[in-house]
């Protein structure tokens, strides 16, 4: 079957096309035809040797996809030969494997898919939806200011739609382009800031008159969280999720407890068994098949052209979801 694979770390030219063998379903697998397979940035990161938790080298990168069942292990379900499904590998267990036209797991990750749901809709609610829908119940927005900095990404232009839906009084939208502003407004924010401009917190200060954000759900890391924490207001919180990018120190930290302001950390793969993502997905799966949650896609790429898909997605060219199609 083709594969992208990753032999060395560097730029996406690094991403090769090879065949390999088709995987077999072993005992309670399915044997997944792959239809959709998530891109996301960690796993530019991790082309680069640049993310803390890499699987050796040579691997098949991609941690997401959605396709057809085409065959099954032994002890599963008959039922599910021919079904369309979503399968989160990352919560199977599999960093790695989604970048193929083939992929074989447990039985128990091959989450149905609606047939009104397409399945790059479906790759996209998988790790971005997900981390979306966390964050939200980590931390509720209901009857709260908040800030969602990367707005016009996959993970923001959806948690933008669902801390609305959860009751934010405001939803304030930071994005780095005019264009990715206009879908945050499109998609529901109330305000949007360019956190490309230097005084960008002090904008957000004058919009909400003084009161500052509640809430600031943080994915990026880096330089832009010392920003958006200009914008806290005393008693905020802050909704840390950028894994492997947290750089405050200790006077920052000081500086937030005399502020009142607490610090709460998110990451998504503890907080998942089973029974949680079934209920979840097909929360998101409801919800976007019946148009009440708009997923946003940024690039639907051929799977031999996943060094393109890469490069559009580290130069912060696309919003919303980037695809491979096998």
């Amino acid at each position: 079957m083709k594969a992208v694979q990753l032999s060395r770390t560097g730029a996406p030219d690094v991403l090769e096309t090879v065949d390999i063998p088709t995987p077999a379903p072993g005992a309670g697998e399915v044997l997944v035809r792959v239809r959709a397979a998530g891109v996301n940035f960690f796993e530019t990161l991790v082309r680069q040797g640049r993310y803390a938790e890499a699987p050796p080298l040579p691997m098949v990168p991609g941690v997401e996809v959605a396709g057809v069942v085409e065959a099954l292990g032994a002890g599963v379900e008959p039922a599910l030969r021919g079904a369309r499904v979503a399968v989160p590998l990352f919560a199977a267990g599999r960093g790695s494997g989604g970048y193929a036209a083939y992929v074989a797991v447990d039985s128990a990750y091959a989450f149905r898919i609606p047939d009104s749901l397409s399945f790059e809709d479906a790759v996209a609610l998988l790790v971005q939806g997900l981390t979306a829908l966390f964050l939200i119940r980590r931390s509720s927005p209901e009857g709260k200011t908040v800030l969602v900095t990367a707005a016009g990404g996959g993970v923001g232009s959806l948690l933008v739609q669902l801390a609305k839906r959860a009751g934010a009084t405001t939803v304030v939208a930071a994005a780095g382009s005019a264009e990715k502003l206009a879908l945050a407004r499109k998609l529901g924010a109330d305000l949007a800031v360019d956190y490309t401009q230097p005084d960008w917190p002090r904008q957000i200060a004058s919009l909400t008159e003084g009161r500052g954000i509640d809430t600031l759900y943080e994915t990026v890391g880096g330089a832009l969280t010392h920003a958006a924490l200009e914008a806290l207001a005393p008693q905020g919180e802050l909704v840390f999720g950028a894994v492997g990018r947290f750089d405050l120190d200790k006077s920052q930290l000081e500086a937030m407890l005399l502020r009142n302001q607490s610090l709460k950390g998110f990451a998504l793969l503890p907080l998942l068994t089973v029974p949680q993502l079934a209920d979840s997905l097909s929360d998101l799966f409801q919800l976007a098949s019946t148009g009440k949650l708009t997923v946003v896609h940024g690039g639907r790429y051929p799977l031999d052209e996943a060094a393109e898909a890469h490069h559009a997605l580290e130069s912060r060219r696309t919003s919303g979801k980037v695809v491979l199609v096998p």
